[in-house]
């Protein structure tokens, strides 16, 4: 079962910690590396640690939470090897993993109740790169990150 590297903002607090009983409850094992509390903090802080575990291979997958996924996902796009994608359906997240080889979800707990948001988190679980014709596609990303210094 794949490592799962988690982290949220105060925006994503709460669902972050719904995302982690739903992950442990399914036998996933979980890093959490915060935030713990609802104070305000910057998302910045998490969204690398997540990432940086993605990269490395500490984590096999990620799944960062602030209000919208997209500052989360701006960040974790920076580290080399991250491809961050901000899911608002089950659709999105299976496409982003399928199709772009995404291997950090980004979700918005100011956008997803906590239902919408675990059938989110399942379907990029639950779902497989394509390869095939996208593997052409992540090689040119790979590339623009080598040639811009990433």
């Amino acid at each position: 079962m794949e490592r799962i590297a988690i982290g949220a903002d105060h925006g994503g607090y709460a669902l972050k910690n719904a995302i982690v009983q739903f992950l442990l409850a399914a036998g996933y094992p979980v890093e959490d590396v915060g935030t713990y509390g609802e104070d305000a903090v910057d998302y910045p802080d998490y969204a690398v640690q997540v990432a940086r575990l993605v990269a490395t291979g500490q984590a096999d997958l990620g799944i960062l939470v602030c209000g919208t996924g997209i500052g989360m996902s701006i960040t974790a796009n920076k580290v080399h090897g991250v491809r961050a994608a901000v899911a608002t359906d089950s659709y999105m997240a299976r496409m982003a993993r399928e199709h772009n080889d995404a291997n950090v979800l980004c979700l918005g707990g100011r956008v997803l109740g906590v239902g919408s948001a675990l059938e989110v988190v399942q379907a990029f679980l639950q779902s497989r790169f394509a390869g095939d014709r996208h593997l052409r596609r992540i090689r040119k990303i790979q590339a623009l990150e080598t040639s811009e210094g990433r």
